[in-house]
């Protein structure tokens, strides 16, 4: 059964012009346990009194084993959004409710494929920062190959990207698309690619026997990859699905 307990902000700043990474710890001191790829939900009321929730993935960067003390989500701006507001107004030190961890996208140990093919759009690529310890393990085992294209619009929108950019330089198997549809960046980087990430998709060759598929996201994103990875041959339990829907 989710627990349930009071959150207290310990750190925030934006990641991107409209998205605001948050950090908090739990107000009784406890570690929060989580596998990577869940979510919480925070519980607050509307200005009429009447109870609501918001899921956020943690993202948190841990030892991908044991609890942690910072629990971190990244939150996208919704115009006219009550949880917009409510947690781009909350002060250092304040408090919400929150309940979890929920959810079943995770990384799974009988996952025996040799490469991951990772997805995202937006937000959707925080529960993959939370899997990078998991990675780092599977790929120090050899025989693995994981590989993340991230779609933005620009490059101000790669959410982390420099943390996952690091992340491939130190970790040969490891590989880093930021997929940019409206604008390259000022200065371009050899594993950038121009157009949407279910259309890079192609140039990955999809295949049953080598991929397990991971998508994160935008539900037009999520809905058009899952149609082409099954135009590529893969089943429909070797493509993992989780989407994120903006409520105001």
């Amino acid at each position: 059964m989710a627990d349930h307990f009071t959150l207290r902000l310990a750190d925030s700043y934006m990641l991107a012009p409209s998205v605001r990474h948050l950090a908090f710890e739990r107000a009784d001191g406890q570690p929060l346990a989580f596998i990577p790829g869940q979510f919480l939900q925070i519980h607050f009321h509307y200005d009429d009194g009447t109870a609501t929730k918001r899921s956020y993935s943690v993202g948190t960067v841990g030892d991908g084993s044991s609890p942690v003390q910072r629990i971190e989500i990244a939150v996208s701006y919704v115009e006219g959004g009550a949880a917009t507001k409510l947690l781009s107004e909350l002060p250092l030190g304040g408090t919400i409710e929150a309940s979890g961890p929920y959810g079943r996208f995770c990384l799974q140990d009988a996952d025996t494929h040799p490469r991951y093919l990772l997805l995202a759009t937006g937000t959707g690529v925080t529960p993959y920062r939370a899997m990078l310890p998991q990675f780092e393990k599977l790929l120090a085992n050899g025989g693995r190959e994981v590989v993340l294209l991230y779609g933005a619009r620009n490059e101000t929108e790669l959410l982390y990207g420099e943390e996952f950019e690091a992340f491939a330089q130190t970790h040969p198997g490891f590989t880093f698309h930021g997929c940019l549809s409206r604008q390259p960046r000022a200065v371009p980087r050899p594993n950038d690619r121009l157009g949407h990430v279910q259309t890079v998709l192609a140039e990955l060759a999809p295949s049953a026997d080598r991929d397990i598929a991971y998508l994160c996201g935008n539900p037009n994103m999520v809905d058009a990859a899952f149609n082409a990875l099954k135009d590529f041959g893969l089943p429909i339990p070797q493509i993992r699905r989780e989407k994120y829907i903006s409520s105001r």
